[in-house]
């Protein structure tokens, strides 16, 4: 009302984000044209909303464009102001040359107590009460105040005068050259050569900052070299200027390019510098990670692009403008060191003593390892020749209090890898230097990866496609609305759950050895075999294992996490492939008590070749816990323990038999191996009728047969993929429980029999108008039923209409061949449980017989999960 009667409009100030709420509270909302977004949503130039992740990318190029070497120096202009008054309150200096329009305090006091303003006049004179001009101009302000002095003692007795600077004058100077914006600048008589500059808004990119000239009358007066200033802080050749100076900024001459590791990365211009390691001190030095004795200076000489490498440490050269001048970062590699990777509390390198022995760093367990770590097995890897060729020890961390021989001892650059005793099948694309990442360095992984992925995603985006095709994963789940601050800073929990990680399943063996065992299967040549052995059968991690120095089986246990406990023990064996004497391979079998090695038997304990396969026997008869599930009209249902080979009649003997109420003929029996079959077989079946309906859809194109429903088609589909196999087998529970050998059952471990209650109705469902449940009443044909459902529907398959009986067969009434889940004896009659099914006619719009079978499992797993349910 306020706004209408004030002739205001009141859409304008909504889309300029000035409307309120009734509370008076500025809505959390921006409107960006017809679209409402919610407040600090960024937009682009053509008014668009950036995402977070568009916003971390642009955060990003910008640092990039940062990186760039500019010349050293510019950055002192980057935020010169366009216009520049030098502060008037300044004390002056006592060399300043007093001149016309400048203004001094005078004041008497003593005798007589006065204070005056005066002006220098043009013809430099100051004129003073009761004494007369005076001639100021040229003179300092220090010579002036002297003088002042003098005449007034000498003419006025008693009085005593105090002479201070007022406002000054303004002086008018040229900036010309490589300044940024050339021209006459109107500038206080206290500037000097950099104030110049400032106000004409600094310097091109290819002025001169050792250079600046002040010229006075057409002579040099002086030359300004602003790395003095920057480096040194020395501004003694920052002069003052006088009206009427120029001062002149010339194009930059020589120059060069210093990247790398220096502590100013940068484009310098050179003055007196001549020699290499003068250049690198005008970049601040050398950092201390810099490699001195390979520095690289790419010259253009004669017309070609040449290559140079100097040691500093030994020599040095002269420069010459143009050079590109290039530290490198000294190698990656530690010398005199040892690292610790894996489950370890403090992962990293470690400084190498002579006598370092492993008790050094793991000794005390509680403060050295993870919780997860096991203990019984740690690799020392050791480089054997320059090559990096791998020599592999062993240790066991619960023997080192036995001594040195179970102590090995270290050497500079082993590796000690520390696995957890969580395993992961997870293997990856890794490094063993990954794994020696303290937390830090860990978390600060995972946020390159995040930021690598929002690349990704946004250059798919660019060129329409939601993700990379190639690579569909969970990254929108994953990163579920997180904000670019998130992804830079990564919170408390994502931190946990990155760290929880690498506790479990970051150190497993499968995922460490991969490049370890990568690495020895690249070594192996002729007179070096394969430093590889491998342990299968009943031990906790079966696999691959490097072959340790004097390894023997007991070693390989303790690689593979120890044996289970269905182990043999009394007997295994190895395979063993050797080259005779002939240099022909022949494999033999050596036979070995696991017993006897655990107990540390002499005799027991082999030592262990190239390529040796161990396989741990499983004890005979053993089994796991075998499950069965009764459920239903029994004594004592639940879930029950089997042996290996017990069949259906003992269970029923076990559980009591069936209650008074229990009905035989309608128990239904699933199985999780015929579960996984039904499955399979939905999956291939609407693979089928995909095609079918791709052929359907080329010939009504074409113009040929009947009319398809794509809907219809497609719903289909969606039923078949949505449907919950049962797994049922068809059983004779009757001939069972009367002892019929034939009809027994072996049962097998997740096996579930269902016993349901007695029932008297009769279902009929499908193509019929009222699909329900009737009474039973015997000697009623399936045909009454389906009358007392309303008879059948224009598209109901008569001749098709089959019978579920209760124990899951099915009978065709009038014949009985191969069919659907089908019985092996004609069933008589309709009986309590049974369910009349009326498919639909396929025909009736296309020859498709897959849909004719499709509806058929469709209807006959529903009717079971539906007995399944009831109970």
């Amino acid at each position: 009302m306020l706004a209408t009667q004030m002739g205001i409009d009141l859409s304008s100030l909504e889309q300029m984000g000035l409307s309120r709420g009734t509370d008076g509270a500025t809505n959390n909302q921006n409107r960006q044209g017809n679209q409402i977004y919610p407040r600090g949503t960024q937009f682009d130039e053509f008014g668009n909303p950036i995402s977070p992740e568009q916003e971390m990318l642009n955060d990003k190029l910008r640092k990039e464009e940062d990186k760039e070497l500019k010349l050293y120096g510019l950055d002192i202009f980057a935020n010169a102001p366009s216009t520049f008054t030098p502060v008037n309150n300044v004390p002056v200096p006592a060399n300043y040359l007093i001149g016309p329009g400048d203004q001094l305090l005078v004041q008497f006091y003593g005798k007589e107590n006065q204070e005056f303003q005066l002006v220098v006049n043009r013809d430099g004179t100051l004129v003073i009460p009761k004494l007369g001009p005076v001639s100021a101009a040229g003179k300092t302000f220090s010579e002036l105040k002297g003088y002042l002095t003098d005449v007034v003692k000498r003419q006025i007795i008693g009085v005593e005068i105090a002479v201070s600077m007022g406002e000054l004058r303004t002086i008018q100077v040229l900036v010309m050259g490589e300044a940024f914006k050339p021209g006459s600048y109107n500038i206080s008589s206290l500037s000097t050569i950099t104030h110049a500059l400032f106000a004409s808004g600094g310097v091109t990119d290819i002025a001169s900052l050792r250079n600046i000239q002040l010229k006075r009358g057409g002579k040099l007066v002086e030359t300004l070299d602003l790395y003095d200033l920057l480096n040194a802080g020395d501004s003694s050749k920052d002069a003052l200027l006088q009206s009427g100076d120029v001062v002149f900024v010339p194009a930059v001459d020589k120059t060069v390019r210093v990247d790398g590791l220096v502590r100013r990365p940068a484009i310098y211009e050179l003055k007196h510098e001549e020699s290499l390691s003068d250049v690198i001190k005008l970049a601040g030095g050398r950092l201390p990670e810099g490699y001195a004795k390979a520095v690289g200076v790419k010259r253009y000489q004669q017309g070609v692009q040449v290559q140079l490498t100097v040691d500093l440490t030994q020599d040095d050269i002269k420069v010459q403008s143009g050079d590109e001048i290039r530290v490198a970062k000294v190698a990656p590699h530690v010398a005199d060191a040892v690292t610790l990777i894996g489950a370890v509390a403090r992962p990293g390198k470690y400084q190498w003593q002579d006598g370092m022995r492993v008790s050094a760093l793991l000794g005390n367990k509680r403060s050295a390892l993870l919780e997860t770590a096991d203990m019984s097995y740690v690799l020392i890897l050791r480089d054997k020749n320059d090559n990096g060729d791998l020599s592999i020890l062993q240790a066991d961390l619960t023997l080192l209090h036995r001594g040195s021989n179970y102590d090995p001892q270290l050497m500079p650059n082993d590796r000690l890898l520390v696995f957890s005793r969580i395993e992961s099948e997870s293997i990856g694309d890794i490094k063993l230097e990954d794994l020696a990442y303290t937390d830090e360095e860990l978390t600060e992984q995972e946020k390159e990866k995040w930021e690598k992925r929002i690349e990704d995603k946004l250059f798919w985006q660019q060129l329409g496609l939601n993700e990379n095709p190639t690579q569909q994963d969970s990254f929108d789940d994953d990163m579920q609305m997180l904000s670019a601050q998130t992804l830079v800073e990564l919170s408390e929990s994502e931190r946990e759950k990155i760290l929880e990680f690498k506790d479990t399943t970051y150190f497993s063996r499968k995922r460490m050895l991969a490049p370890v065992i990568a690495k020895l299967r690249e070594q192996a040549k002729l007179g070096e075999p394969l430093q590889l052995v491998e342990i299968v059968g009943e031990v906790k991690v079966p696999g691959v294992y490097p072959l340790s120095n004097n390894a023997e089986i007991l070693d390989l246990i303790k690689a593979a996490g120890g044996l289970t406990e269905s182990s043999y023990g009394h007997n295994s064996e190895i395979t063993r492939t050797q080259i005779n004497a002939k240099g022909i391979a022949e494999v033999s079998h050596i036979n070995f008590s696991p017993m006897a090695v655990l107990e540390d038997a002499a005799t027991a304990n082999i030592k262990l070749q190239s390529k040796d396969r161990v396989n741990i026997f499983t004890i005979p008869s053993w089994q796991e816990n075998l499950r069965v599930t009764v459920k239903g009209e029994v004594e004592f249902p639940g879930e029950y323990t089997i042996r290996r080979g017990e069949r259906l009649s003992d269970l029923l003997t076990r559980v009591g038999g069936l209650t008074n109420y229990g009905e035989a003929s309608a128990a239904i029996f699933t199985r999780e191996s015929l579960k996984e079959r039904e499955r399979e077989n939905l999956v291939r079946l609407a693979e089928e009728l995909r095609k079918q309906i791709a052929s359907e859809s080329l010939r009504r194109q074409s113009g040929a047969g009947a009319m398809v429903s794509y809907d219809q088609a497609k719903n289909l589909l969606r039923d078949l993929t949505k449907v919950a196999p049962v797994g049922r087998l068809v059983i004779d529970l009757k001939g069972v429980i009367e002892g019929q050998d034939v009809t027994d059952v072996v049962l097998e471990d997740g096996d579930t029999l269902y016993i349901p209650g007695r029932t008297q109705a009769v279902n009929v469902i499908g193509e019929v108008y009222v699909p329900t449940s009737h009474l039973y009443t015997a000697g009623l044909t399936y045909e009454e039923y389906i009358s007392r459902s309303g008879g059948y529907k224009d598209l109901a398959a008569k001749s098709k209409t089959y019978v579920i009986h209760a124990d899951g067969s099915v009978t065709v009434p009038g014949r009985n061949d191969n069919f659907w889940f089908s019985s092996s004896q004609e069933k008589a009659g309709i009986i309590p449980g049974d369910t009349i099914v009326v498919p639909f006619d396929s025909d009736y719009i296309d020859n498709m017989t897959l849909w004719t079978n499709a509806t058929q499992i469709v209807y006959q797993l529903a009717v079971s999960i539906a007995a399944i349910s009831s109970l």
